[in-house]
């Protein structure tokens, strides 16, 4: 199979060598503006072949990995939806999900499948040289399916995935992912960002901190020219999850400039029993 990773960076350098590790004999190629990386990865044998020129490679491609900002995706689909081999099966990684699929799926030929995907999986660092299919082992992955995507090409993507080293891969309606997208990743970018921006300058805060504000603040190593392109496409769910945390965190406040011991301890309890819960779901399965 042809696989055509489209954005070589540190989650598109991971899918390569995730498929490299896990065999099948695919042939890997890629697309990327960043010629360095491409040679790399070449160098590397992360990828048979890398191409600036989406059109010199898109039409031998039965699979699309779209690992690239959502802006560009659409722009790709607009120049080159033409180029597409039939039957080809396209995904992507992006964290919205609703504003691209509404975008882009009018302007697909019948006969190609995008079915929209996102892992749950990363890190905060740019570039190739951070790509590391470790990030990939034990994580979950979150596929969105629209009523134009065929079955068997879903299932086939699933068990591609699977043998990328997720351990579960879960469908949901786009609309369910931003909502719940909003408030698991884009509601804690939001919060690291504002923490750390309020740290007074002055204080050289960096000489008396602990492992309570390295682990807030470890997100706000963060691509500032991607992720305000997430938060206004996810605006509507974003601003209601800021404001329902504004409304708890007033609430915090008035406890303690009231000395409501009562009300602080409750919210401790509530959360104390969150955090159990979360972290239940999260172990792996014995």
């Amino acid at each position: 199979m042809n696989i055509v990773i489209i954005g070589l960076g540190n989650i598109g350098g991971s899918f390569a060598e995730a498929i490299r590790e896990g065999g099948g004999g695919h042939n890997v190629y890629a697309i990327d503006v960043d010629e360095e990386a491409l040679s790399l990865a070449e160098k590397e044998q992360l990828i048979k072949k890398g191409f600036t020129d989406p059109k010199d490679i898109i039409p031998e491609a039965d699979l699309i990995i779209f690992a690239v900002y959502p802006r560009v995706i659409v722009d790709i689909i607009d120049q080159y939806y033409s180029l597409f081999r039939d039957n080809a099966i396209i995904t992507d990684v992006t964290g919205v999900k609703r504003k691209i699929i509404a975008e882009i799926e009018e302007k697909l030929p019948p006969e190609v499948d995008f079915i929209f995907g996102h892992p749950m999986a990363g890190r905060e660092n740019r570039g190739l040289k951070y790509a590391s299919s470790e990030v990939f082992k034990g994580a979950n992955y979150l596929i969105t399916p629209t009523e134009r995507n065929k079955k068997e090409n879903i299932e086939f993507l699933k068990g591609f995935i699977k043998g990328l080293g997720f351990r579960n891969i879960s469908e949901i309606s786009p609309e369910f992912h931003d909502e719940v997208i909003g408030f698991t990743s884009q509601l804690a970018h939001v919060i690291a960002i504002s923490l750390i921006n309020s740290d007074d300058a002055d204080r050289n805060t960096k000489k008396y901190t602990g492992d309570s504000y390295r682990d807030l603040t470890r997100i706000t190593n963060i691509n500032e020219k991607l992720w305000p392109e997430l938060f206004i496409m996810n605006k509507d769910f974003l601003q209601k999850h800021i404001d329902d945390f504004t409304f708890q965190l007033e609430k915090l406040s008035r406890a303690i400039k009231d000395e409501d011991i009562a009300t602080m301890e409750e919210m401790m309890t509530e959360s104390r029993r969150r955090y159990h819960d979360l972290h239940d779901l999260e172990m792996p399965d014995q």
